[in-house]
Order: C-alpha cells, then sequence, then structure tokens
C-alpha cells in the first residue's frame, strides 16, 4: 500500500513536498506499542511528531 501512496505523489510532480511521518506510541495500560503513519507537508513535520496534526 506504501508504493501505491508514493506513486500518487510522484504523478504530481509534488512528491517531494511531502513526508512520511512514522510515531510509535505505547500504551499505558498494557505497555504494548502501537505506530501511527502519516504523509504530511514538509512544513507540518515537527507539529505531527508532537501529536498536534
Amino acid at each position: 500500500m506504501a508504493k501505491k501512496v508514493v506513486a500518487t505523489l510522484k504523478v504530481a510532480g509534488k512528491g517531494k513536498e511531502f513526508s512520511k511521518v512514522i510515531t510509535m506510541n505505547k500504551s499505558p495500560r498494557t505497555g504494548a506499542y502501537s505506530f501511527k503513519e502519516q504523509i504530511v507537508p514538509n512544513d507540518n513535520i515537527k507539529d505531527a511528531i508532537e501529536g498536534k496534526a
């Protein structure tokens, strides 16, 4: 599925303006880790990492 997203961004010619951000979250109840993936504009990377977006 990731290949399809990357290919879609490159078709528009603006694929370099976006980045894939992967954040890791630890569940307080079970202690298990989960990962969240987002495709965000390069201007909003810090907000996505901090969890604001």
